[in-house]
């Protein structure tokens, strides 16, 4: 469970990088969240972009993907959401608070 702090860090850290992950009218597929899987793993912290034709709101899925891959909610702003969940892979850059 992330504090205030740390949320606050991972959202500064969050609007300095692109969305990596567009979700279309499809929705949260097995699809797109096999990539935010091998995103989280690689990165540890995703910004994931909502088109306007989807058809939950960025924070319904926010939530979703959050529970499917025992990941934390960082934020949801307009139509992006963010993720974060510690890496176990060696030889990448961990974020540390």
């Amino acid at each position: 469970m992330l504090n205030s702090k740390q949320r606050a860090k991972l959202r500064s850290i969050a609007s300095t990088i692109q969305a990596t992950t567009i979700m279309g009218k499809d929705g949260l597929t097995e699809t797109v969240l096999a990539q935010i899987d091998r995103e989280l793993t690689a990165r540890e912290l995703v910004k994931v972009s909502v088109l306007e034709n989807a058809e939950e709101t960025a924070k319904d899925y926010l939530i979703q993907a959050a529970d499917a891959l025992k990941a934390e909610q960082v934020c949801h702003i307009g139509k992006k959401f963010v993720l974060y969940r510690r890496s176990n892979k060696q030889g990448i850059k961990h974020i540390e608070f």
